[in-house]
């Protein structure tokens, strides 16, 4: 079911989902078509495990994540050519951000209880008018309950996996799917199963499955549903 029509100063449209079911594209593709703000929750976590990883510290000491939570720098930005462009700490780490390996650890990292709770501030930050679009897997549960609109995109594990895999390739990243398709469902099965914000769909979502929709036609379920409701 979905939520009656509210309206809010700043008003928030949540896209959660597991991996690999377009929700990054999809949120970036909505927020350009509104003029709103995007968060991608998810290079959060995937930049504080970058930085984990390059000052030695193990993805499950907690309090070393949290002190690091609190003082590393981040720029999001684009490249002269529009790409994507990720600095922690000074240094272009957009690549390396987007591999598997990262989204591998960024997953570790987040089932962390206090790891969550101290980047939570950091995420509301994003909260800006005109409006915003958060992607990730507990926007609409924990960091933005209040969302105007949630919507929960799901998709077959297996379509998840291929896309991810060619998303891979497409970046010169060597990968090989059977690995893309297990990697998938252990992390579907950590996101799920996590005591701290568990992946799962608010009670006050719209779920849209886009395992046969292109991104097009995913976006414009989507847009209907805001449209209807802001």
């Amino acid at each position: 079911m979905c939520s009656d029509t509210i309206s809010y100063k700043v008003p928030v449209v949540t896209v959660d989902g597991p991996s690999g079911s377009g929700k990054g594209t999809v949120s970036q593709r909505l927020a350009a078509e509104l003029g709103w703000h995007f968060l991608d929750s998810g290079a959060l976590y995937r930049l504080l495990a970058c930085a984990a990883r390059r000052d030695g510290i193990a993805l499950d000491d907690e309090p070393a994540l949290v002190a690091l939570a609190d003082r590393i720098n981040a720029e999001f930005g684009f490249s002269e050519n529009g790409d994507e462009r990720v600095l922690l700490d000074g240094v272009d780490v957009t690549r390396t951000l987007r591999s598997e390996e990262t989204g591998n650890a960024a997953s570790q990292v987040a089932a962390l209880p206090a790891v969550r709770t101290a980047l939570l501030a950091w995420q509301r930050r994003y909260r800006r008018p005109p409006g915003l679009i958060a992607d990730g897997r507990d926007m609409g549960t924990v960091v933005f309950p209040d969302a105007a609109v949630k919507i929960f995109l799901e998709a077959r594990p297996e379509e998840r996996a291929l896309r991810r895999y060619n998303q891979l390739k497409d970046n010169g990243i060597d990968a090989s799917l059977e690995e893309v398709i297990e990697e998938v469902r252990a992390r579907d099965e950590r996101d799920r199963t996590r005591t701290a914000a568990p992946l799962v769909a608010a009670e006050d979502a719209c779920i849209v499955d886009s395992s046969d929709l292109d991104v097009a036609a995913t976006v414009a379920i989507i847009l209907g549903q805001i449209r209807a409701k802001i």
